[in-house]
């Protein structure tokens, strides 16, 4: 399988799992472990993590927001300068959620390099 591919899913699936016992920054921690593990070069170290907690973040929020009839998402987008459109609410909290995400994925990579030069 192709390594992109299997730090995409690997990402999405431990950001999953860590989501449901620990806050919002348990995307990063799972960006970290997977991107230690499974390394990436040049760009791909910041947008496959983006990529997959963006994915998973929009798919999860519009999960949680359709149950309810985006009841606190619209009440929420008002707030914001988003025209009251949950749609555009759940789009900027995948984006939010994946550029953490990313700069998670570049330091892990900086600290694997530093481990490595070390030795």
């Amino acid at each position: 399988m192709n390594r992109k591919l299997l730090n995409f899913i690997v990402t999405i699936v431990l950001a999953f799992i860590l989501s449901q016992f620990l806050p919002w920054w348990s995307i990063m921690v799972a960006a970290f472990i997977t991107s230690i593990f499974l390394s990436l070069k040049k760009g791909a170290v910041f947008f496959i993590p983006f990529l997959a907690i963006a994915f998973f973040w929009m798919i999860y929020s519009f999960w949680l927001s359709s149950s309810n009839d985006f009841t606190l998402a619209k009440k929420i987008a008002v707030l914001f300068p988003l025209g009251g459109n949950p749609y555009i609410l759940i789009l900027v909290t995948g984006i939010i959620g994946g550029i953490a995400a990313g700069v998670a994925g570049i330091f892990s990579k900086q600290f694997s390099l530093i481990l490595n030069n070390r030795r």
